[in-house]
């Protein structure tokens, strides 16, 4: 039987969020300790457990179809492969960090510094756009303990909550990129393989759009219903049912949650009542 290759994280930042993506599309996964690849037990899947920075390469050899991978690494690489989706988790920027002690300006401040980093590429190709003439060192992890050594002046790594920088004394001064998760391809997959493919992707999108929505159930006068409907786009058409109260309804909706708060705050002040709110598992359209 045909199968997909997917290559993800053996371990790392992205290596849970990929595995929980998987069981959200309902394919189940046998993960055991130490194991480089596995299959998936209800659907043609075999997972490959690599190195992060191993996965581009894999992908343009076309030893894995597709892989989960952090923007970052991607373009670090400059592998000759495709973004298929981008997957909303893994969220972190690569920003360039100083010493609390240094009075900083802007980006001029950085020309002839010293900056470690685990991406030359990156870094090398921000500071040239921006006419920066800074040194480079490329080292691979513990990157935020160079100043302290006196390896460099600054560094450049991905950044989270900041709680990284804030122990080693440092503090962010530039944005090189925002990154996240992403789906990954080889170029030329076969047919067999891009139509498991896309069903994969329909699974992804499904879970996708539900994360970034909640069902709400609501109780509304029905004197103020259409103005109470005009506040809920819904899916499609916001569902109407009847109570055993005449004077009022039912309502249910799906909201995005960017919005939602919003949205809740508007349908309070109309009169709403016994507002439920529900998280999705999935929405197929």
């Amino acid at each position: 039987m045909d199968k997909l290759k997917i290559a993800i994280q053996k371990s790392g930042r992205l290596y849970e969020d990929s595995i929980k993506l998987l069981k959200d599309c309902s394919i189940e996964v046998n993960i055991g300790i130490d194991k480089l690849k596995t299959t998936a037990l209800n659907f043609p899947l075999e997972i490959l457990f690599l190195r992060d920075d191993d996965i581009p390469q894999y992908l343009e050899d076309g030893v894995a179809d597709i892989g989960i991978i952090g923007k970052n690494v991607l373009l670090e690489k400059r592998k000759k492969i495709k973004i298929k989706e981008t997957l909303g988790f893994g969220k972190c920027r690569l920003s360039i960090a100083v010493p609390k002690s240094l009075v900083y300006n802007d980006i001029k401040d950085l020309n002839g510094k010293r900056i470690a980093t685990s991406y030359p590429f990156l870094v090398k190709e921000f500071f040239e756009k921006r006419y920066i003439n800074a040194e480079i060192h490329e080292i691979s992890g513990a990157v935020e303990i160079a100043p302290g050594i006196g390896l460099a002046d600054c560094i450049c790594d991905l950044v989270s909550s900041g709680s990284t920088l804030f122990m080693n004394g440092l503090k962010e001064v530039e944005t090189v990129l925002q990154s996240e998760a992403i789906l990954a391809s080889h170029l030329y997959l076969g047919m067999p393989q891009n139509l498991i493919m896309d069903k994969l992707l329909f699974r992804i999108r499904a879970v996708k759009k539900a994360k970034n929505n909640k069902y709400i159930l609501l109780n509304v006068p029905n004197n103020r219903l259409k103005k109470i409907i005009s506040y809920l786009p819904g899916v499609k058409s916001t569902v109407i049912l009847p109570l055993a109260n005449s004077e009022w309804s039912s309502v249910h909706s799906v909201v995005n949650e960017n919005n939602f708060w919003g949205i809740i705050e508007n349908l309070k002040a109309l009169g709403v009542q016994d507002i439920l709110v529900l998280p999705i598992e999935k929405i197929i359209l």
